[in-house]
């Protein structure tokens, strides 16, 4: 006799003993692959989380560059406006300039050479750009019987190592004047009227609004024409220039001490205070605008820092709780199947005493146990897993990812033969040393 047939009729005799045994190897196998499941949903909720806070971090950062970059463009547009408006606020003056007579006349009296401005082009200094020769002095317009400003300039200077830009004052042609707001008015003047000055035939190219300052009373030429009117050529008497925006704190004792290097004894003045201040609180504006990208990006980091941290917390709970019910389970149907076999194995005394006593060794009623229990493990193993698997799935649903490991339904079909046999063993190696005459004798 087959025990392969004995085993399947045994399983058929008895199936609620069959089944109550594949409902405990089920348990304990469908607790582990859907902890196991559940775990790794985890583990990818938590790269996704980790992922979705870095991208919202990069977001935020990117949102904020673009915002600070916008606030940067502003600001520089702001700037332009200003220094625009302010003109140029540094003014080079000659080493023996009386600064006291500078300030009480409005104009400088002393020369210097006229190359000291193409000395000062040519030096790779970047604190101030946009330079200006003019020469400039209070003289009689005797035809008009009247005191003005006559400036001679020649147009700006290009720096050597710096881009061409436009220009804060155009250039006076020669045989062109350019008028402050008090003189063309006082004259009647206007664009395309020609004037005399000192015994000189000049057209007027521009006449300026109103300015509330000594502009009102500056009449403009070429800076040649100037020089030659004035009996100064090749000398000026200032070298006109605007800061730049990126000098430091203490902007005046840099830009004197980088125009000492190539101008050594000439004197350096800041005018337009109040349009400064404007333009350092834009600076300060800017900084801001900067430290709000590096706030952004350290939000960013503390973001994904929470995100890894909270997985990991999350991580770590799941896996306390896998720790305490994988192993119950595991006990528990160890214990419920070492049960039902030996109850299965008392149950059938009088039937393993008959089987002894036809021939069947106890090698042989013990490989009849261990068969059963083997079929019980693999049944029970195939329904855990998929039980397991669905159910850690189910829980998991929010996961965008596949579940599925073959490792997991490997260990689950190897296991669960393993668990089944190990606790079937001990009732069938009782049954399989059963004195056939003793269980008969009793029967």
């Amino acid at each position: 006799m087959k025990i392969s047939h004995l085993v399947v009729q045994e399983i058929v005799h008895r199936r609620l003993n069959f089944l109550l045994a594949v409902f405990g190897v089920s348990v304990a196998i469908a607790c582990l692959v859907g902890a196991a499941t559940m775990l790794n949903a985890g583990e990818i909720q938590t790269e996704q989380a980790i992922r979705e806070s870095k991208q919202a971090a990069e977001k935020a950062v990117r949102k904020s560059k673009q915002a600070a970059e916008k606030a940067g463009k502003q600001l520089q547009d702001e700037m332009r406006k200003i220094t625009k408006g302010l003109g140029f606020n540094i003014v080079v003056l000659a080493e023996d300039e009386d600064l006291g007579a500078f300030h009480a006349e409005g104009t400088p009296t002393k020369t210097m050479p006229q190359e000291y401005v193409t000395r000062l082009a040519k030096s790779p200094i970047v604190v101030i750009n946009h330079l200006l020769p003019i020469v400039t002095r209070k003289i009689e317009w005797p035809e008009a019987k009247q005191t003005i400003v006559l400036t001679g300039t020649r147009g700006e200077v290009p720096q050597a190592h710096r881009d061409l830009k436009k220009p804060l004052l155009d250039l006076v042609p020669p045989g062109k004047i350019v008028l402050g707001h008090h003189l063309h008015t006082s004259q009647n003047l206007k664009p395309g009227d020609t004037l005399t000055l000192k015994q000189r035939k000049f057209e007027v190219l521009k006449c300026h609004p109103e300015r509330g300052s000594v502009d009102d009373v500056t009449a403009w030429l070429n800076l040649e024409e100037a020089q030659e009117m004035l009996g100064m050529q090749n000398l000026v008497n200032a070298i006109l220039a605007l800061e730049c925006n990126c000098a430091t704190v203490d902007r005046v004792a840099e830009i004197r001490g980088e125009i000492a290097k190539v101008l050594p004894g000439t004197k350096v003045l800041e005018r337009g205070r109040k349009a400064l201040a404007r333009a350092e609180a834009r600076n300060k504006a800017k900084k801001s605008a900067d430290r709000a990208v590096a706030e952004a990006e350290a939000s960013g980091t503390r973001l994904m820092a929470d995100a890894e941290a909270s997985g990991a917390r999350l991580m770590a709970d799941r896996q306390e709780l896998t720790s305490v019910m994988v192993p119950v389970a595991m006990i528990g149907s160890f214990a419920w199947i070492a049960l039902l076999a030996l109850g299965n194995s008392r149950q059938r005394r009088s039937e393993i005493g008959i089987l002894r006593a036809i021939g069947l060794g106890s090698r042989q009623v013990l490989v009849l146990f261990l068969g059963k229990a083997l079929l019980v493990g693999l049944t029970g193993g195939a329904i855990g897993y998929a039980i397991g698997f669905l159910a850690g799935s189910r829980w998991g649903a929010a996961v965008d990812a596949d579940l599925y490991q073959a490792r997991w339904l490997v260990t689950a079909l190897l296991l669960a033969p393993l668990l089944s046999a190990a606790a079937s063993w001990i009732p069938a190696l009782l049954a399989s040393r059963q004195d056939p005459a003793v269980v008969l004798q009793e029967q």
